[in-house]
């Protein structure tokens, strides 16, 4: 089957990936590669701009990509490599900041946000991180790009960069990435407030065992109004019943609307059965990550071989930009 185009996306490097990862993005890297020749890359270098220290970096790294194959990403068809594997993307990186005006930079909201989440480490790299994130797109001639709503702007920022390089040396060697608009569910952490995520601890480990996982799952916050067993729920506002209509059989997931509203089923139950449909779901991706993790050297070597993979396309880009800045041989 011809495959629709290029997509590129990339994730820092986080470690063991939770469920929010994998419903906001894993599963529809997974997804893609029906329809796409899929370039997936770990941006190591982005990371640095907020990280205090990076000796978790490589096993964060090792990490994440066992996740990632286990969940279905197929490095035979799919480039999966490390961001600094590939140094065309600094120089291209370089290239493209001669062209972005630095107040459009720090008026971006997400710049704002690092500001506001990082006062105390506002640094260049911090500044340029949407030119890096440009050159990570377009130097492989990525046709889409997989985007939320709240990423749009991001984009859009890019095609801007793209459209002034073009202009500027009078070609069209740069191309335009398109927005592939994906429907990215805000995944709640077990405190059922804030969004999940490991630096709050109210994450849940796709990797955790099956008791850890359990564990985790009781902890999760449930209807606030529901004071007592007796009392009706209101499923619509349960965390944990939202994520019954993911993991669990649609059966159940009618049950359980049904009875929660009129106190037939408590929420400790309720937890429980979810635990035990979470970790049935999971039952196949811990199988493979097991037989995965337990070859390291092939791990790395998936990334070196993406790596590989991924200079060849990127020299490509590299000597045609050169000869449109008209630079010296």
């Amino acid at each position: 089957m011809s495959k629709k185009g290029r997509v590129f996306s990339g994730a820092r490097p986080t470690g063991r990936q939770h469920l929010g990862n994998y419903l906001g993005a894993i599963k529809n890297y997974v997804a893609l590669q029906e329809n796409y020749e899929c370039v997936y890359c770990i941006v190591d270098v982005h990371a640095l701009t907020t990280m205090e220290t990076t000796q978790d970096l490589v096993q964060n790294t090792y990490d994440m990509t066992v996740d990632w194959l286990a969940a279905g990403i197929r490095p035979e068809e799919s480039i999966v490599f490390v961001q600094s594997h590939v140094p065309q993307v600094m120089e291209l990186h370089t290239y493209l900041s001669m062209v972005t005006p630095l107040g459009k930079l720090t008026d971006l909201p997400t710049f704002k946000e690092k500001v506001r989440d990082h006062p105390d480490n506002i640094n260049y790299g911090l500044v340029g991180y949407p030119v890096l994130m440009t050159a990570d797109i377009v130097l492989y001639k990525s046709d889409v790009v997989p985007v939320g709503v709240d990423q749009a702007p991001h984009l859009e920022f890019a095609r801007e960069i793209v459209r002034s390089f073009n202009y500027r040396y009078g070609t069209k060697v740069l191309k335009e990435p398109q927005m592939k608009n994906t429907e990215i569910p805000k995944v709640l952490g077990i405190d059922g407030v804030q969004k999940m995520g490991k630096s709050l601890n109210n994450h849940i480990e796709l990797a955790a065992t099956p008791d850890e996982t359990r564990q985790r799952v009781m902890q999760m916050v449930t209807d606030p109004q529901r004071a007592k067993r007796t009392d009706p729920g209101n499923p619509e506002i349960c965390n944990v019943f939202s994520m019954h209509k993911i993991f669990s059989p649609a059966e159940e997931v009618q049950m359980i609307d049904t009875e929660c509203r009129r106190a037939g089923i408590g929420c400790v139950d309720c937890k429980k059965r979810f635990a035990a449909n979470l970790n049935a779901n999971l039952e196949p991706f811990r199988a493979k990550r097991a037989e995965i993790a337990s070859n390291e050297n092939y791990v790395w070597d998936v990334l070196h071989e993406g790596g590989k993979r991924a200079r060849a396309i990127a020299e490509e880009t590299m000597s045609e930009v050169r000869a449109a800045i008209q630079l010296p041989k």
